[in-house]
């Protein structure tokens, strides 16, 4: 975007995250980026109340997916594939604790215990957390930002799509870096409003939907940041993921266009029954290394 269109917008009390600064251009409606650093970031100031709002039932069940536990086997497809690179990066001797923050119903936990010697999680999110804890995983209705230090620590912690969710991610790569040994490793992924689809998308580009995206990285902010709190990265590149065509529908007929009536049509036609596999290269999975 050429940002020498864009207007200035006044500088409020929230600082850039990433830089410190408080000058800041509209990148779109509702969009703000930091003159200094490039930084996007939503022009909200959610309360944590607020904030812990978003993820209530409905969520997981129609405002954002149709429904989150339906849709099982295609998020276990997509944490094989984290896991499965992830696995090149883990040292056995070094690497035996996993902490996931942001774990939802448990979905990668119940895949990782295989590989760990211990798993945990965090979630905002009392339904996920209440239906991980039936299902025997060790996991916590808490933010991570308040939560005590685990015991043991965590030698590897992961983050799926959730750095964008966070009020202050900084806080909390922050306070990993200040629990994880040097050699432990941190794991996301997010999207990449850098990208190629996202630039030329603009405003319209898929993953722009705040109040639920509050951050918008790109691969050049997002290792800036680990950087900045003692990370070196060892894997960047752009990820693919499996969508259910049900719920892909689900989001642009029922939520996106109003028409629900005509997914439930869909559905019932038997039209919806598979998955597809897309990378549309604006989702980029970094693996970092805490600094010795």
């Amino acid at each position: 975007m050429n940002m020498s269109a864009r207007k200035a917008i006044s500088p409020n009390q929230r600082a850039c995250i990433l830089c410190g600064g408080g000058s800041f251009d509209e990148y779109s409606p509702g969009l703000r980026r930091c003159r200094g650093c490039g930084f996007v970031s939503a022009d909200l100031n959610l309360s944590e109340e607020e904030h812990r709002a978003l993820y209530a039932r409905q969520y997981f069940f129609g405002t954002e997916y149709r429904d989150y536990v339906a849709d099982r086997q295609e998020h276990q497809r997509n944490f094989r594939l984290r896991l499965d690179v992830l696995d090149r990066f883990l040292e056995p001797s070094r690497h035996r604790h996993l902490l996931e923050i942001g774990s939802a119903f448990g979905f990668f936990l119940e895949l990782a215990r295989e590989r760990f010697e211990t798993v945990r999680g965090l979630d905002v999110s009392a339904e996920g957390t209440e239906f991980a804890r039936a299902r025997g995983l060790e996991v916590s209705n808490q933010d991570f930002l308040t939560a005590p230090l685990a015991v043991p620590p965590p030698d590897v912690v992961c983050l799926w799509d959730v750095l964008e969710h966070l009020r202050e991610p900084h806080l909390y790569l922050e306070k990993i870096a200040a629990e994880i040994a040097p050699g432990g490793l941190v794991a996301l992924t997010t999207g990449d409003i850098g990208s190629v689809n996202a630039r030329l998308r603009g405003r319209r580009w898929r993953l722009i939907h705040p109040p639920t995206h509050l951050n918008y990285f790109s691969r050049r902010t997002i290792a800036a940041m680990l950087d900045k709190y003692g990370f070196d990265i060892l894997y960047d590149r752009y990820c693919g993921f499996y969508r259910s065509v049900d719920g892909m529908a689900w989001g642009i007929l029922a939520l996106r266009a109003g028409v629900p009536s005509l997914h439930r049509l869909l559905r019932r036609m038997g039209l919806l029954q598979w998955d597809l596999y897309l990378n549309l290269f604006d989702i980029t999975y970094v693996i970092a290394r805490k600094r010795r």
